[in-house]
């Protein structure tokens, strides 16, 4: 099976590393030409000039980029090359809009478009365990399934297109809340001079366990957010969120809040840090800020 990969930043590269590794004919491209050939050469894949020309003759073409303009950007030059029966699979996070208006320009290809966009960060993608949330037509699910297996824990179909990335607008919400309270809790550990190894095995055996305390609270206490998810993403997801719930009437007034929040991270400089930068708003005793 030909496959194409398109975009090799911090979660692409990783993601196609694994389809490598499981023998795909992949072909890969990437706007910075130096880390594409460098890809090229460790996992034995081609490259190419241009994203229309990666996605001649391929079987299906994976994005993995950025904000809404560069996926309209990049699969602008893919749609006339794309051929009749290929798959296109996106794992950006995007607009539900430009999801449906995707899948309907690949469709009058003959082409079938998958919004796919995942949760499990850098990590989860260099284990290969990421959640896959999809949406578009069952049938081409389906047919996707071999293609996100090697990278993918988690494949779900969601729904109708759009319906992916609307999956990831709930997974985004989720975490912002989460870590904003996990920062208040570090936050207050600290201020009344507790533990933090202690409060953590205490607190992460019990209904405050999750993901964000496994693996952010400790970094959070160090003052460390030099990796991960960065704040700028999140701000991109969270404008999007906070769109659609403006358009369906969703009340999100706590993700509006640390939406807000963020924007004083970035002003502090801390665009590019993780999303766990949060706690740099509270002063915590010990922490940089």
């Amino acid at each position: 099976m030909k496959v194409s990969f398109l975009g090799l930043g911090v979660m692409g590269a990783p993601m196609a590393g694994h389809l490598a590794a499981r023998g795909f004919d992949l072909m890969v491209w990437n706007r910075t030409a130096a880390k594409m050939e460098s890809f090229a050469r460790q996992h034995g894949a081609a490259h190419a000039p241009s994203p229309a020309a990666a996605a001649a003759g391929a079987d299906a073409v994976i994005t993995c980029l950025g904000d809404d303009p560069d996926i309209e950007a990049v699969l602008s030059e893919v749609l006339p090359a794309v051929k009749t029966g290929a798959l296109v699979i996106d794992h950006s996070t995007s607009s539900p809009d430009l999801a449906r208006g995707l899948a309907a320009a690949f469709a009058g290809k003959g082409a079938a478009f998958i919004d796919a966009p995942v949760s499990g960060g850098e990590a989860g993608a260099k284990a290969g365990k990421l959640s896959v949330m999809c949406g578009g037509e069952t049938a081409a699910v389906d047919r996707a399934r071999p293609v996100l297996e090697p990278y993918a824990a988690r494949i779900v179909h969601i729904g109708p297109s759009g319906h992916g990335q609307l999956a990831k607008a709930v997974n985004q919400i989720c975490i912002a809340g989460l870590l904003q309270g996990l920062a208040e809790g570090v936050h207050f550990a600290a201020a009344a001079g507790l533990d933090i190894d202690r409060v953590l095995e205490a607190v992460s055996g019990g209904a405050a366990r999750s993901w964000q305390m496994e693996n952010r609270a400790k970094t959070m206490a160090e003052g460390s957010f030099d990796f991960g998810f960065a704040v700028d993403w999140m701000r991109k997801d969270l404008r999007i969120a906070l769109a659609e719930a403006r358009r369906n009437g969703a009340q999100l007034p706590v993700t509006a809040l640390i939406d807000q929040f963020y924007a004083e991270i970035q002003a502090m400089g801390g665009g590019r840090q993780d999303t766990s930068s949060l706690i740099r708003r509270l002063k915590t005793p010990g922490t940089a800020g």
